[in-house]
């Protein structure tokens, strides 16, 4: 009995698969059982010669590929330069369409070597799914900043306040959005988080209001002092003093307190004005009310003893 009967004998109880597998395996040996050694080292050699030829081919497909890659990639960068597209914008959509263009680039690659790419591809698919429920999190992020970068509550440059952290934008990448601080510290919020907190953008609107609270001692001439508070604003030529703001330099008596009385102040100046208008101004304060008889108020407490 020959071997592959044997092997068909055996495969009655076995599945399918196995059935096939073993087959190839029999027909297999059984070819080389009745092929002549010089034949079959030229059919080995034959197929030596195309897997090398396939491989060879898999190789210069790879490298074209990524130098194609490579060349979109800076089209790109000069498209979005000529347009004058935000950095976070291009960045985001250069990083997704590279991991899109590599991914399709090793499939094709592999298929160049003659194994099937759709079982493959089906396999990323469902392994793509079960990374996707691990990574939660990582998903969500991913779609916060596809919905960041869609909506732009902030760009690139802007300053802005979440989480408990500010800083301006530095970056804003697929998963997450890098600020940097006044004092230089690199801070890395998930857009998962951000996408879905309040955002205060201060540099969103081109003017920004400055408010200052004065206390002054009881006995203060109310209109001497608001003349004096108005006239420090106007001295200050960076703040707005015309219809270009929303409202004109303001001052107003606004309470009467336990230890003294209180004025607001109100000026609008330019977004990047802002602290250096709001530091000097209370410099300014500080000096020179005292000057013109204008004290400050501290805390006391009255005492009445009875003595009966």
């Amino acid at each position: 009995m020959s071997l592959v009967t044997i092997s068909k004998i055996d495969s009655l109880a076995r599945p399918d698969s196995l059935n096939e597998v073993q087959a190839e395996i029999a027909s297999v040996v059984e070819h080389i059982a009745n092929t002549p050694a010089d034949k079959l080292m030229g059919e080995l050699l034959d197929k030596a010669i195309i897997f090398g030829l396939k491989v060879l081919a898999a190789f210069i497909i790879y490298f074209i590929g990524a130098w194609i890659i490579r060349k979109f990639k800076g089209m790109l960068t000069r498209f979005f330069v000529k347009k004058d597209t935000d950095a976070a914008i291009a960045s985001f959509v250069q990083s997704l369409v590279s991991i899109a263009l590599t991914i399709v680039l090793i499939l094709v690659t592999i298929g160049t070597l003659g194994v099937d790419t759709s079982s493959l591809a089906a396999l990323l698919t469902g392994g793509g799914l079960a990374v996707g429920m691990a990574l939660n999190g990582t998903v969500q992020n991913f779609a916060g900043g596809i919905m960041l970068l869609v909506f732009r509550p902030f760009k690139a440059g802007d300053y802005i306040a979440s989480q408990g952290f500010e800083g301006t934008v530095s970056e804003i990448n697929i998963v997450s959005t890098k600020l940097t601080t006044v004092d230089n510290r690199c801070i890395i919020i998930p857009n998962g988080i951000l996408s879905n907190e309040i955002i205060n953008n201060f540099s969103q609107n081109p003017l920004r209001r400055v408010d200052w609270t004065i206390n002054v001692e009881y006995g203060a001439s109310v209109e001497d002092t608001k003349e004096l508070l108005m006239s420090l604003m106007y001295d200050d030529k960076r703040i707005i003093q015309d219809e270009k703001a929303p409202a004109l330099p303001f001052v107003a008596l606004k309470s009467l307190d336990d230890n003294g009385i209180s004025f607001v102040m109100r000026a609008w100046v330019k977004a990047e004005d802002y602290w250096s208008v709001c530091y000097d101004m209370n410099e300014r304060i500080y000096k020179e009310l005292p000057d013109k008889g204008i004290q400050f108020p501290y805390p006391k407490l009255d005492v009445i003893i009875n003595n009966k």
